[in-house]
Formats: C-alpha cells, structure tokens, sequence
C-alpha cells in the first residue's frame, strides 16, 4: 500500500513539475512532433548577451498561465540565434561557421537559420503554423499579456482574417488579456 501511495504522489509531484516550466524543445522535434499531432510552434530566438531575452525568461516565460497555454497549444522551441547547434529545417542543414567558442557568452556571428528566418533583433518570437511555414516574427521583450495576444490569436487563426494595419488594430482594442500577473 505505501508503494502505491509513493508512485501516486511521484505522478502528481511529476505532472505539477511538468506544468511549471514550458516544455522547450528543438525545431527538429517540433516539426516531428507536428505529424502526429498538429499544433503552432513559437520559438524564442535569443542570445546568451541580450538583457530583454533574459528578462522574457525571468518575467514573461514563468508566468504559470501562459506556461499551461503554450504547453497546450504550441510546441515551444528555444533557439540560440548566435549558438553552435546543428539545425535542420524543411531539408536545409543551418550550422554557424563563423561561431567563436570564446564568445560564447558575448556577441558571436548569427546562426545561419537566424539568417534565414530574418531575425535581426533579439529576443524574436516566431510563430509557425501546422506546417512548419512562418506565420511572422514577434520582436521584443513582452509581458505574458503582451504576449497572450499573440498567442490566442494564432491559434484562433483570427490573423488570417486580418487584411489590414486597421483590422489588427480592432483585433488588439476589443483583446481582453487573461493571464494573471507573476506572483
């Protein structure tokens, strides 16, 4: 019986774990990932130097309701956009040639992959459809209700219907954020 009790507890001690932090993984698993199961991947595209990034990890990627959202919604990929990985994508290899392992904590050349995607500033958020093809880049740092626009949009698809600089507009005016601030 205390056995049954222990791995009861570890289950829910495991899944309360799970939910409090986002469930990051690489754009390669997510692509993967979206064959069986189709879901938005948002990737943060960061650098180990950049302030905001930072700050969207200490202030915006904690906040336990977006956490839950994008954990359900979205697959959620962390990119180092002057890292040394090794990314593939729609059946192009991304590497960084030019990375300098003795800037690893400073600035360092862009990563192919960020080249390619057009990301010039950082943090970036991009959103991707179903099919792995970009929706477009968020740029800067936001709060978790800042960002839940963004969100709910994209996965309502409610953009698609958005012609207009004007229609995002009424979008972003009638937009009620839910996600309760940081504790």
């Amino acid at each position: 019986m205390k056995h049954i009790l222990l791995v009861f507890t570890m289950l829910f001690t495991f899944n309360g774990i799970a939910q409090d932090q986002i469930n990051w993984i690489t754009l390669e698993e997510a692509v993967e990932l979206q064959k069986t199961e189709p879901r938005k991947i948002i990737m943060d595209a960061y650098t180990t130097w950049c302030g905001p990034c930072k700050l969207l990890d200490a202030r915006t990627f904690t906040n336990k309701d977006l956490i839950a959202y994008i954990n359900k919604n979205y697959y959620a990929v962390k990119f180092n956009a002057q890292g040394n990985d090794t990314v593939t994508f729609k059946g192009k290899t991304y590497t960084n040639p030019k990375y300098n392992p003795a800037k690893a904590k400073t600035r360092n050349s862009s990563h192919e992959l960020a080249i390619a995607l057009g990301i010039r500033s950082y943090p970036t958020l991009l959103f991707f459809d179903e099919d792995a093809n970009l929706i477009t880049p968020v740029i800067g740092y936001k709060t978790p209700q800042q960002l839940e626009l963004y969100l709910k949009m994209f996965t309502s698809n409610k953009h698609k219907d958005m012609k207009t600089q004007a229609d995002f507009d009424k979008y972003y005016k009638a937009f009620k954020a839910t996600f309760k601030d940081n504790a």
